[in-house]
């Protein structure tokens, strides 16, 4: 996805455009961020492949230069592709609010959206917490 041009693809990407380019508010794109739907891939089943047997998603984690873990979201599925192939584990995923995701990950990670796109936005842990 490097060297492409961001074209929107859904509402949640024009509004991150937006952002990106100053012309929406941070503010404004986190408070439109939080009833957006995002993707998060989701490690898949040793045993199983393609299938989550266990009631708790592993999702993609990164690590931060300090160590902080970082959750990878997508703004949507098409996203995740190029920075997937490096997790070949993680090739299914859920679609769901980001705000069940901040409920779900808990205090002390970071969030990343579209990490390895040209167009993102990383959230650190205290940016989160104050969400």
């Amino acid at each position: 996805m490097e060297n492409e041009i961001f074209e929107p693809k859904n509402e949640l990407e024009k509004k991150l455009l937006a952002a990106w380019e100053g012309e929406m508010d941070s503010e404004v794109f986190m408070r439109e961020l939080l009833v957006s739907e995002v993707f998060m891939p989701i490690e898949n089943d040793e045993v199983m492949p393609g299938v989550q047997r266990s009631a708790i998603a592993k999702p993609l984690m990164l690590e931060s230069d300090d160590g902080t873990k970082i959750v990878a979201v997508f703004s949507s599925p098409d996203r995740a592709k190029s920075l997937l192939r490096d997790y070949p584990r993680y090739d299914g995923g859920l679609l769901t609010e980001f705000k069940w995701i901040l409920e779900k990950v808990g205090v002390g990670h970071g969030i990343a959206l579209n990490p390895g796109c040209e167009v993102g936005f990383d959230m650190e842990p205290e940016m989160l917490r104050q969400l």
